[in-house]
């Protein structure tokens, strides 16, 4: 028995297409250049297939019946998608990544990424770009594992990891801030580390799957609230829900807006170095480095770039 895929061909839903334009088998055969006993023929093996009738033949004019009509919207779909996969593929052999993974920390801001994103669709590539939300080293370990192209915000160094080219992303300073609510608000500065050990700290999970996890600005001993990423660490510190070290521009406008204070600590806190790091070696099938990746570095060559995906303000033009 003859199964419906092996008659729903793009050439059969071609022929039902120019059926319904010509209103008519005999218009449609002289149109696709054939006899309309062969064109009536492979109708007759699609209805057979699905055991439904597409043609009312009732009258002279062949007209569509409801599971017709069905077959030729969803037929036109399929055949759109075809030419679609076709013109991808034909733009992918130019050197252009089918998929391409950016792995994204915590804390580098969002809006930019999607205005790059924007900005990268724009071209009308035919490379899909998937982002991963990681955190600290999450983020280097889903650029080592191949899990991702371009990772955006790693806090490790990956000068050492084989296969993996890396740039400086920038600098992001830190304050430590609490809500003018919380017990440290009011308390002595500096703080010690005594005095801020008493108080829950509020820490970004690290969504590394292998290996230790990184921690940064904790005390031994201190009582955690975990929380998935950045804006949620915000958050909760903003509701007095524990303390701990904030990246400036992320705090900031809630500091000028009265929601968190900032207070000084005795021990000294350096900034953290954040870089930007991708896979140099080519993917299956592909030589040199793909289009994709040469459009994401390129757009990080910018200063500009670089200090908004870091939250900073952007100077005037």
């Amino acid at each position: 028995m003859t199964k419906p895929r092996d008659v729903l061909t793009p050439d059969a839903l071609a022929l039902m297409q120019t059926i319904a334009a010509t209103g008519s088998f005999a218009a449609a055969a002289r149109a696709c250049g054939m006899v309309p006993s062969a064109l009536t023929y492979r109708i007759r093996q699609m209805e057979d297939a699905l055991d439904v009738l597409l043609f009312d033949r009732s009258s002279r004019q062949a007209r569509l019946t409801e599971a017709g009509t069905e077959l030729l919207r969803e037929g036109n779909r399929l055949l759109a998608d075809i030419d679609a996969v076709a013109n991808r593929v034909k733009r992918v052999a130019t050197g252009w990544e089918p998929q391409f993974t950016i792995a994204v920390d915590s804390v580098i801001n969002r809006l930019t990424v999607m205005e790059l994103c924007e900005s990268f669709f724009s071209l009308s590539p035919p490379t899909r770009l998937k982002l991963r939300d990681e955190t600290l080293a999450g983020t280097l370990e889903a650029l080592s594992t191949g899990e991702a192209d371009l990772a955006l915000g790693v806090v490790m160094d990956a000068k050492g990891t084989p296969g993996l080219g890396r740039e400086p992303l920038g600098n992001v300073g830190r304050v430590f801030a609490v809500a003018p609510h919380h017990p440290l608000a009011k308390a002595a500065e500096p703080l010690d580390d005594e005095t801020v050990r008493a108080h829950r700290a509020v820490a970004v999970a690290d969504s590394t799957r292998r290996g230790d996890d990184l921690t940064i600005g904790l005390l031994p001993g201190q009582d955690v609230f975990t929380v998935p990423g950045m804006p949620a660490k915000l958050e909760a510190q903003i509701r007095g829900m524990g303390c701990g070290f904030l990246p400036t521009c992320l705090a900031q406008p809630h500091i000028d807006a009265g929601h968190l204070v900032v207070k000084r600590v005795a021990r000294s806190e350096q900034p953290v170095q954040l870089s930007y790091a991708w896979r140099k070696e080519s993917k299956p099938g592909q030589t040199g480095q793909g289009k994709a990746l040469q459009w994401w570095l390129g757009q990080l060559q910018s200063e500009v770039t670089r200090a908004a995906l870091l939250g900073e303000r952007r100077p005037a033009p």
